[in-house]
This record gives C-alpha cells, sequence and structure tokens, in this order.
C-alpha cells in the first residue's frame, strides 16, 4: 500500500538505475526546459527512488547487487517519476519485467518485397516507450545487459523466456524521436503559467 505521502519506494529496496543515451546520436544533448534530455531522464530516475549506476559499471557487479534494475530510454525524458516507481513496484509484485508503452497512432503498413501491403490495425500494436524493469531474480539468468533499444531489450527477454508485461505510459513519457518531438513534449509538459 502507497500512502500519499509516501512513494513505493519507502518500505522496499531503492533498486538501481541506468539512462540510456548511446545510440542516439546527439538527441539526448538536446534542451527540453532548459535541460539536456538526458538530465531530465535521470532526475526522473533518481526522484523515482532508484539509485543511478555509471554506465561503465560492470554487468557482473549490477547482477551481484542483487537488485532490481530500471532501464530507462532518455529519449523518454519526462517519463514521471511516479510511473517509474509504479513500473518498479509491479514487476516486484510479479517477478517479471514490465515496460512502459503508448498507444500506437500512426497508420503501420506491412511492406513485402518492397511493396506496400495492408494497413495492421494500429489498436492491436504498442510502441515502446520507457522504462524496463528487470527484477533481479531476472537479472542473474542474463549473460549480459539487454539491447539499449528497449523494444529489442523486451524481443531478447522474450526470447530468453521472460515476457514483459505492458503498462500504458502516461503521455508524458513519449519518445521523442527529433527536435519537432522534443518542442511538442515540451508544449506538452510546461509548467502551470507558462514558466519554465
Amino acid at each position: 500500500m502507497v500512502h500519499a505521502d509516501r512513494g513505493p519506494w519507502d518500505d522496499a529496496p531503492r533498486g538501481l538505475g541506468l539512462v540510456l543515451d548511446e545510440g542516439r546520436g546527439s538527441l539526448p544533448y538536446a534542451l527540453l526546459h532548459g535541460e539536456a534530455l538526458v538530465a531530465c531522464a535521470a532526475w526522473a530516475l533518481g526522484e523515482s527512488g532508484v539509485d543511478l549506476v555509471d554506465a561503465t559499471v560492470p554487468w557482473a557487479g549490477i547482477v551481484e547487487s542483487g537488485e532490481d534494475l530500471v532501464l530507462h530510454d532518455s529519449l523518454c525524458p519526462m517519463t514521471p517519476p511516479s510511473f517509474i516507481a509504479v513500473c518498479l513496484e509491479r514487476a516486484r509484485e510479479t517477478g517479471r519485467p514490465v515496460v512502459g508503452v503508448r498507444p500506437v497512432t500512426d497508420t503501420v503498413k506491412v511492406v513485402t518485397d518492397g511493396h506496400l501491403g495492408a494497413t495492421l490495425d494500429r489498436d492491436r500494436l504498442l510502441a515502446v516507450a520507457s522504462p524496463l524493469v528487470l527484477p533481479a531474480a531476472v537479472l542473474v539468468t542474463l549473460a549480459h545487459c539487454p539491447p539499449g533499444d528497449l523494444a529489442r531489450a523486451v524481443a531478447a527477454l522474450a526470447a530468453a523466456g521472460h515476457s514483459a508485461e505492458t503498462l500504458q505510459a502516461p503521455p508524458e513519457a513519449r519518445r521523442v524521436s527529433g527536435e519537432d518531438d522534443v518542442r511538442l513534449l515540451e508544449a506538452l509538459t510546461q509548467p502551470l503559467g507558462g514558466a519554465g
């Protein structure tokens, strides 16, 4: 039970968190509300109740810690700390990986041999957002850190016998793919009164 004045982490181990920024070009360093996306993502992890881990820490050290691990995409910088905490709590309850997702709003077509085919029903599709939470019991079964691309990481976990539970992330947790998306996210998360 989470009380209004306490976070879900008050009675549980904090867990470890990694902000993923490799393989994303310079976009993680674009500014949003005057801060780099990667800094916003790190802040959200810290506020969610997990301890940030430097990316240089060896995988074996993370596994040996016995802590749960939260992987947070720097391109989902405004994911609310409360949502990250809910995902961590859910992974602890079930012992399964948990991943934040968003509904697919774009039209998605099948392409076969270079030819455009049928339109997929987007109501049956999900876009991986952030975070991806790996319970400690899952970590010990993995020889190395999952891929930094969270969609690929979810697929790799499934191939290893660990299907991830999905939780719908709030709109501000959307993943950005360019400067236009950053400006849209900035408008979506503008503090009341227009300051920021």
